[in-house]
C-alpha cells in the first residue's frame, strides 16, 4: 500500500465525529481509503461522504475544504494521506 500526503484537518466537530480536510495535493473522491496521522491519532477509512457548505459532493480538489465523517477522533494539524495499490 502507497501513501501520498494530500492535506490536513483544520478543524474537528467532536459530537458528531466530523473533520474538515483541506485538500493541499491532488483530490479525494467518495470511496477512496485515506489515512489519518497525527501525534495521537492513526488510522485508515474508507471515504463515505463529502460535504461542502452542507451540500454533498463525490470529490473534492486542491486548494478546497470539505467536512466527513471520521471514525476516531482527530486533531487540527493531523495529516491526511491517499492510501493507493502499489508500491
Amino acid at each position: 500500500m502507497a501513501e501520498e500526503e494530500i492535506g490536513h484537518v483544520i478543524h474537528f466537530f467532536p459530537k458528531i465525529s466530523v473533520a474538515v480536510i483541506e485538500i493541499t495535493a491532488g483530490s479525494l473522491k467518495v470511496g477512496e481509503t485515506i489515512r489519518i496521522k497525527g501525534h495521537t491519532s492513526d488510522f485508515t477509512q474508507t471515504v463515505e461522504s463529502l460535504q461542502q457548505e452542507h451540500l454533498q459532493v463525490p470529490e473534492i480538489a486542491k486548494g478546497a475544504s470539505a467536512g466527513m465523517k471520521v471514525k476516531e477522533h482527530v486533531r487540527e494539524g493531523d495529516k491526511v494521506f491517499k492510501v493507493t495499490e502499489g508500491a
